[in-house]
């Protein structure tokens, strides 16, 4: 029997054995999206393509915890907090409305947590402040979108517009964007219109915008409450052009819009059309690597723009990952600290839905190769026009 030195040797050769081995902390990130509700049709996608995120970020264990805030402001705070103050996540992707990716920034600033944002509305990281230091995202901003939007009506004849969008942030941020730019662009805006996100009725506005003549109509909603100002339109014989924002990139709105979404032209990050863009776009690529990973798991012609969002945070993480790990452990104030800030210095990063290049003044990163015009053509998201 050994004796009770050798064995207080053997124990001390232990543990200094334990102390030398590499710490491998794990990574904690927690997820908050609308799994149900209105937003469910944005939601889904973007689960679906978490579910295929790499259980390892930059060499450690990664736990995703996924929360649904079913498509309500209050549901969303709510789950900021509980992944904040009691899973104690490194970082949270989501939400993917605009409402809701609003009312967590200050959760994001108090707790000093990064948050990666899944919803469109430039007001989510701009402007810089002490909140939005926290606040990443995805999508392009609507202001980027309205650009291509206008360039395309510009090149196709339209000089009157009629606008409708959502009575909300989302709507509100749109309308203040494309305004700004169809003015530059001396498109002449002749009725604006709002309508809420669960209402079952638009003919009211509707036949106001059409009284108005207008050349195109821009329809700023997203999922499935986009479909209804354009089925009415329709419906009450409208014959100009009807474009949508990159919002409505889901399978549902097809589905839902059936034959009345038919030609509908809307800006989209290339890698929602990555099937049909050209040879010679330098996000084809990326676009087709992701493509062809989400089609393995859900089938042809089921990737989304929410889903590619979603495959663009995990990879922005993973990006970030290594710089952070170098400067503390997850699961402390320090680390979410390091990894906001190598979140913030990202450079060159090709995503599926363009080149992310980040700084402290824009925290989404994306220049004119993230986005070009996409057409509906037989209820399948095409491409149509523009990009690199």
């Amino acid at each position: 029997m050994p004796s009770p030195m050798r064995r207080l040797s053997a124990l001390l050769s232990l543990s200094l054995a334990m102390a030398a081995a590499p710490s491998f902390a794990q990574i904690k990130i927690g997820i908050t999206i609308s799994s149900t509700g209105p937003a469910a049709a944005i939601g889904i996608p973007t689960k679906n393509a978490m579910l295929l995120w790499p259980k390892e970020i930059a060499g450690q264990k990664a736990e995703y915890i996924i929360l649904d805030d079913a498509s309500d402001v209050t549901n969303a705070t709510r789950n900021m907090r509980r992944l904040t103050a009691e899973e104690k996540v490194d970082a949270v992707v989501g939400p993917v409305t605009t409402p809701n990716a609003l009312a967590m920034l200050d959760i994001a600033a108090e707790t000093e947590t990064p948050m990666i944002a899944l919803a469109a509305s430039s007001a989510i990281v701009e402007p810089m402040d002490a909140k939005r230091f926290w606040a990443f995202k995805m999508p392009q901003n609507d202001s980027h979108m309205a650009t291509i939007i206008t360039q395309h009506m510009s090149d196709n004849g339209v000089k009157t517009v009629g606008f409708i969008g959502f009575a909300d942030a989302y709507g509100e941020g749109w309308w203040r964007e494309f305004s700004k730019v169809a003015e530059i662009r001396k498109l002449k805006i002749v009725g604006s219109e709002r309508y809420a996100r669960t209402d079952t009725s638009v003919t009211g506005q509707v036949l106001k915008l059409i009284s108005a003549q207008p050349d195109a109509i821009l329809v700023a909603g997203s999922a499935t409450p986009a479909v209804l100002p354009q089925k009415t339109l329709v419906e009450r014989g409208y014959k100009g052009r009807i474009y949508q924002t990159h919002g409505i990139g889901t399978l549902d709105f097809l589905r839902v819009g059936g034959k009345d979404v038919e030609g509908t032209f809307f800006p989209s990050g290339p890698g929602v059309v990555a099937k049909t863009l050209p040879n010679s776009n330098s996000i084809k690529k990326t676009g087709m690597d992701f493509l062809r990973r989400y089609e393995a798991a859900y089938g042809p012609d089921t990737m989304t723009q929410f889903s590619a969002d979603a495959w663009g945070a995990y990879l922005l993480l993973e990006n970030a990952m290594p710089q952070a790990l170098k400067s503390a452990k997850p699961g402390t104030k320090e680390f979410r600290a390091a990894l906001r800030t190598a979140i913030e210095n990202t450079k060159n990063l090709m995503v599926p839905q363009g080149v992310i290049n980040m700084s402290p003044k824009d925290h989404v990163g994306l220049d004119q190769r993230s986005r070009v015009m996409g057409r509906i053509v037989g209820n399948k998201f095409t491409y149509a026009y523009g990009g690199e």
